[in-house]
């Protein structure tokens, strides 16, 4: 009888992709691993990074923690480490930690590949130690897999999720109250790159006014549900779009993402997308800071301006010392509780309504934004955003030519009445502001009021 072939690596690495296909079945990606030695498996991992909440547990560093244990050892000797996708950094610094003797991949990965895609950490010569590696054993097998996992996942989805951002849950926005309004989506604009916007979008086409209603931060559309009803009613049309990061569009990752220009052409390609006419521009906090800045590019599609706590940050005055000390808090503490915040400003909310705000941010991941918008405030004269707010300020001042009106939130210790007088005296026409003495910052919270003033200012007959 001949002797038993000993197995090669195309045999490990159908164990590996067992593995990966264990890892598939559990949601993750279908990256599996095995760790052998003297011809025999002695530990085995998969990708397990989310159910863990571990941003290690990548299928080598778990396979590479089972072997240590079951060696007693953290020098894996005489080991080699199959896997069925290229190791990225973090992976391939673990594996000459732990002096593997060689490791067997699978695919390639061109985004993060350590082993010779992206870098080679392996052919450092200067490391201490040497591990041999040979790549695309059964690559396309375990390239089919990672396909066919992310096919599935996009399904006929249209907006299928950047792998660089994440996207609260729709059970987080059930039974919200007095947010009835069906959700809307566009990820083609071209700023947006395949990232997905929310916005809301009620009313005729066709009618004489649309309002369109801009949030700040940390709020999102939810922030003008007692004023919609109201522009409803008088027959118009409303668009209250999410920005990036806030409510139910897409939140980067990373805080680095968050820019001012790019936010502002985000908002200009969504108003010539929808082809918005006989618009009210409905602002307040960084609704005003990006939204101050669109009409002058396009002044015949703008109709009239609804301007409550918000102001133009042009970098060649200094910032209102209320809005410093919230920068300062966001810093020091930025999982402040967003529900709490409204709460403390608005006692009139319900328990329900507050916690509607903490709805888009399950977690940390989902909070970038929130910690990138305090410090994206153009303070200085050469800041990302000050020149085109200039330029916006000299539009209001000099050339706007439609109506105007004013409503201020007098309890607001951020954005408040000397600021928004300031921003007053640099609107051409506008008339003496609404003041409402029980209004904070969230000046929409006491809303209803606020929109029955505008549609009869606004609307012809008005």
């Amino acid at each position: 009888m001949c002797p038993a072939q000993p197995p090669s690596d195309e045999d490990f690495m159908q164990l590996a992709l067992a593995q990966a296909h264990a890892a598939a079945e559990a949601g993750e990606v279908p990256v599996g691993a095995v760790v052998v030695r003297d011809g025999q498996v002695i530990a085995t991992g998969r990708n397990h990074p989310i159910g863990s909440h571990d941003p290690t547990a990548h299928a080598e560093v778990v396979a590479l923690r089972e072997a240590a244990r079951t060696l007693g050892n953290y020098r894996l000797d005489g080991c080699t480490l199959y896997v069925t996708l290229e190791p990225c950094a973090m992976c391939s610094g673990a594996m000459l930690h732990a002096r593997l003797a060689r490791v067997v991949f699978g695919a390639t990965d061109p985004k993060t590949g350590a082993a010779g895609s992206v870098l080679d950490l392996f052919a450092q010569p200067r490391l201490n130690h040497q591990t041999e590696v040979r790549g695309g054993v059964l690559a396309e097998a375990c390239s089919e897999m990672l396909r066919d996992f992310f096919k599935e996942r996009r399904g006929g989805n249209p907006h299928p999720l950047r792998d660089d951002a994440l996207r609260t849950p729709d059970d987080r926005f059930k039974d919200l109250p007095g947010y009835p309004w069906a959700p809307r989506y566009l990820s083609d604009l071209p700023a947006l790159q395949g990232l997905r916007l929310h916005h809301l979008d009620e009313g005729p086409a066709d009618a004489s006014l649309t309002w369109l209603c801009l949030h700040g931060n940390p709020a999102w559309s939810y922030l003008y549900r007692h004023m919609i009803p109201v522009f409803l009613g008088a027959g118009d049309r409303v668009v209250a779009p999410d920005l990036i990061g806030f409510g139910r569009s897409d939140k980067p990752k990373k805080d680095s993402a968050h820019h001012f220009l790019w936010h502002r052409q985000v908002l200009l390609e969504l108003v010539e997308r929808l082809d918005l006419r006989r618009v009210v521009l409905v602002v307040q906090d960084w609704g005003g800071l990006l939204g101050l800045t669109l009409p002058m590019e396009a002044p015949a599609r703008y109709a009239g301006l609804l301007v409550m706590n918000t102001t133009l940050a042009c970098g060649d005055a200094p910032l209102s010392p209320g809005f410093l000390a919230w920068r300062e808090m966001c810093a020091s503490r930025p999982d402040f509780d967003v529900a709490r915040l409204f709460a403390r400003g608005n006692p009139q909310m319900s328990e329900a309504e507050c916690a509607a705000y903490n709805a888009p941010f399950p977690d940390r991941g989902h909070r970038a934004a929130l910690r990138a918008f305090p410090p994206m405030v153009p303070e200085l004269a050469d800041d990302e955003g000050a020149a085109v707010s200039r330029r916006a300020r000299d539009f209001w001042r000099e050339q706007w030519a439609g109506r105007s009106l004013m409503a201020i939130g007098q309890q607001d210790p951020v954005l408040g009445e000397p600021v928004m007088r300031a921003l007053h005296a640099g609107i051409r026409g506008c008339p003496p502001p609404l003041l409402l003495p029980q209004a904070g910052h969230f000046v929409q919270e006491h809303g209803a009021d606020i929109a029955r003033a505008a549609v009869r200012h606004f609307h012809p007959a008005g």
